[in-house]
């Protein structure tokens, strides 16, 4: 009987620590994460429901937000599958001609006013106008050789995916 209430105290305080670390690792993504406004108000022909609109927030931080790992760490690993079709060859072209050309990047104090504008009928096809604002730093090796504030207007299509939305298109436009 002694043995078991040792193993039950030792595998209370693994799970204790476990959890205090991965509280810790969200504290930090939080930290970190861009900051979106969505407004769907514009979308049409079909208004969008209040779930969907929060998993569309919750998809397209998490997607920028990988973005920056992505860039910055010269890896494709982070995008996990949340950037598909021509989005996904777009980033992979990209961070393919950081890493050839020594370089990375980083996104910085990442601002997002969102405007959904088209919803599909269907629920399948999503059409955002993204105003990005973010401070871009480019480095060679650990020298910084470029940094500016920037605001990029962006066309974004998103569709469902298996267990998320997923960035389909993202295009950079000189205004909306």
């Amino acid at each position: 009987m002694r043995k078991i209430s040792k193993l039950t105290r030792f595998r209370r305080a693994a799970l204790l620590i476990a959890a205090a670390l991965l509280a810790a690792s969200f504290t930090f993504a939080a930290d970190a994460a861009p900051e979106v406004q969505l407004n769907t108000s514009k979308a049409a022909p079909r208004a969008m429901e209040s779930l969907t609109e929060r998993a569309i927030l919750r998809d397209y931080k998490f997607a920028w937000y990988n973005l920056g790992l992505a860039m910055e760490s010269n890896s494709t690993a982070p995008l996990n599958a949340l950037f598909v079709g021509s989005a996904n060859k777009w980033l992979h072209d990209a961070v393919d001609s950081q890493r050839r050309n020594g370089l990375s990047s980083r996104y910085l104090n990442q601002t997002h006013k969102v405007d959904a504008v088209f919803y599909s009928p269907e629920g399948d096809v999503l059409e955002l106008h993204d105003t990005a604002g973010y401070d871009l730093k480019v480095l060679d090796g650990s020298k910084m050789i470029h940094n500016e504030h920037v605001t990029v207007y962006y066309v974004v299509l998103m569709t469902p995916g298996a267990d998320r939305w997923v960035v389909r298109d993202i295009q950079a436009v000189p205004q909306f």
